[in-house]
């Protein structure tokens, strides 16, 4: 009784649907995409910076 069905996931999202608009969670989907993205560009080039010494010591 307390884990979550399938028939409630469904109706939230219709509920989530009816309240924001697909045009409003199509953006938004977007925008989360983007800082995603983002976010793992930015971890990428903070590894690629860093000293040799310092990627070594990371691994022990």
């Amino acid at each position: 009784m307390a884990g979550l069905s399938i028939w409630h996931v469904l109706i939230f999202l219709i509920v989530v649907i009816l309240l924001f608009g697909t045009s409003k969670l199509k953006n938004l989907g977007k925008d989360v995409g983007g800082a995603v993205k983002d976010f793992r560009k930015s971890i990428q080039e903070d590894e690629k910076n860093l000293p040799e010494n310092k990627k070594d010591q990371s691994k022990l």
